[in-house]
């Protein structure tokens, strides 16, 4: 199932995703590594959508009810060795 993500901007690079789950809303806050941007070489003003690509990622591979409450997308990039491809794939650069 395709989970919907809403993804609210908290400033220096940090985001607050919220999923609805049955009658539950669940938050994590994600941090965008710019680092992670330049390797998807894709400008900051992208990191909304990248966030919300993480999310999806990550949804993909576990619960959503399981998300720690703060995701870091450098964590992702060393516990996935996918992660850059995928969103890569997902995002290609304009």
């Amino acid at each position: 199932m395709s989970e919907q993500f809403d993804v609210e901007p908290l400033g220096d690079h940090d985001y607050l995703v919220r999923a609805h789950v049955s009658e539950e809303v669940i938050e994590s806050r994600f941090q965008a590594s710019p680092a992670v941007l330049a390797e998807l070489r894709l400008p900051e003003a992208d990191e909304q959508r990248v966030v919300r690509e993480a999310a999806q990622f990550l949804a993909e591979r576990q619960p959503v009810i399981d998300f720690p409450q703060m995701v870091d997308l450098d964590d992702l990039v060393a516990v996935y060795d996918d992660f850059i491809s995928e969103l890569g794939r997902r995002l290609p650069p304009h």
